[in-house]
């Protein structure tokens, strides 16, 4: 049953899920095919796959061992640009063999759909959106089969974070929010509310409200101190210079009293993981580490992707990339004379960055102004020290119709958009459990999907195959 302007414009007055954000308002979740929701399970697996696989080629890049099984191929490179910029702490703790098999336990890639079916430009590891779409998750629920039904974006979350420490039959987790990610906390304080209220110890804190005592960390509850078994971080590992306690979180890890989720490795992070995945020079690494089915999706699902690495070429070199004017590029700066047509490229920032979230770094040639493009693709070769971009095909997403309301809410319109898809999948045991996923449906001359106030945030359900 399709939801009334009026209920859905009051339960997000009672209960805001963002600081300052608001958007369009639909009566209709977004609707999957039963064949849509089996790819998105099956992008669910490859993603873990990939990740499990890029652990493996980081650690034995790092290592400068063979990356193959009957063949010679060593590539000490790939560490250095997933460590580019990264502080030497922090390398040292992601290749702590303590940390070995240590996956995101919450991973969100963003498809966009196209008339390809569907194209991965992300795969995040610090996903925002977990506690938006659990609250949208019930409050569609009257229309029937919501994507995540039953509460599962909520009890999944904190199952999967409970598994954490297995031997505590009801772990303190503690969902910490920096400041450089207040826009989130609203969503962090619902979902600790919503497991509160089922009596989990969950709790929303701000850095500053953490404390050590001896090996551990604590916070203070109504006066008394208590122990944190579970950090959910929600912050990007950049911010952790500005997290009060951050030696002591380090502290508390390696003393066994700490579990940290994400883990605090920054390969985990880097958007260039798939550039790698698309290296000439990896693709026997791949095909070993992943696989068939999963190789076969990844390679469909991920654009063409290659690192702007400024690094000079020896003469008559050039670079494995895309063309301008019909020629090869010899330094990646002659991309600043692509013509618009051949601008149809994305560049972004890899990661360790306060640019790296949100589209903030994102510069579309041919969206943009040819000085636009030019100035992005200098800062690409002028941060390259200490900050790699990447540089992606941009496929571009297909328009679709959804019925969304009026500003006043007065009628409902179907309307032509752009879908950007986030499903979200939680990990335990090297598996990954489809949750929920939340739509982003934007107006069609939005080049760039991500949420903004003329757009419409959407929670799934699985469509019936005649409707």
């Amino acid at each position: 049953m399709p939801l009334a302007y009026e209920s859905l414009r009051s339960a997000l007055a009672a209960q805001p899920l963002f600081e300052d954000k608001s958007w369009q308002l639909s009566p209709e979740a977004w609707p999957l095919t039963p064949e849509q929701v089996g790819e998105l399970e099956a992008i669910g697996a490859a993603c873990v796959e990939f990740h499990q696989a890029l652990e493996t080629l980081y650690l034995r890049a790092a290592a400068d061992k063979n990356l193959l099984r009957n063949k010679t191929l060593r590539a000490p490179w790939v560490a250095e640009y997933l460590d580019r910029g990264k502080p030497a702490a922090l390398i040292a703790h992601a290749r702590d063999p303590r940390n070995r098999g240590t996956l995101p336990p919450v991973l969100r890639p963003d498809l966009l759909l196209t008339d390809d079916g569907f194209a991965l430009t992300e795969l995040d590891s610090v996903p925002g959106g977990i506690g938006l779409t659990g609250f949208l998750n019930r409050l569609y629920a009257s229309e029937g089969a919501v994507l995540g039904a039953d509460d599962r974006m909520v009890l999944g979350f904190y199952e999967t974070l409970a598994a954490l420490r297995p031997a505590e039959r009801n772990p303190l987790i503690a969902l910490v929010v920096s400041d450089e990610a207040a826009t989130y906390r609203p969503e962090m304080e619902w979902l600790a509310t919503q497991l509160q209220l089922r009596g989990k110890r969950v709790f929303c804190l701000r850095p500053e409200q953490l404390f050590p005592l001896e090996n551990a960390l604590f916070f203070d509850a109504d006066g008394n101190p208590e122990k944190i078994d579970v950090i959910y971080r929600f912050f990007e590992l950049f911010d952790l210079p500005n997290i009060p306690v951050e030696r002591y979180i380090f502290t508390a890890w390696e003393a066994g009293e700490l579990a940290l989720a994400p883990p605090l490795r920054p390969f985990q992070e880097e958007k260039l993981a798939l550039a790698l995945f698309h290296h000439h020079r990896l693709q026997d690494f791949w095909a070993e580490n992943v696989s068939g089915r999963a190789l076969t999706l990844l390679r469909a699902l991920i654009p063409q992707s290659w690192v702007l690495d400024p690094a000079p070429l020896p003469p008559g070199a050039v670079l494995d990339g895309p063309r301008v004017g019909g020629r090869a590029l010899a330094d990646w700066r002659d991309l600043i004379n692509a013509s618009q047509k051949e601008r149809d490229l994305i560049i972004k920032i890899s990661g360790y960055h306060e640019t790296a979230w949100g589209a903030r770094s994102v510069v579309l040639g041919s969206d943009c102004s040819r000085e636009e493009w030019q100035q992005g693709v200098e800062a690409a070769m002028a941060d390259a020290a200490t900050n790699l971009h990447l540089l992606q095909i941009y496929r571009k997403p297909r328009r679709v119709r959804h019925r969304v309301y009026s500003n006043d809410g007065a009628e409902v319109k179907e309307v032509d958009g752009r879908l950007r898809l986030c499903p979200y999948y939680f990990v335990r045991g090297g598996k990954a459990q489809l949750n929920g996923a939340l739509a982003t449906f934007c107006p069609p001359d939005k080049k760039i999907i991500h949420g903004m106030q003329d757009a419409a945030l959407l929670p799934c359900r699985i469509a019936s195959v005649t409707s």
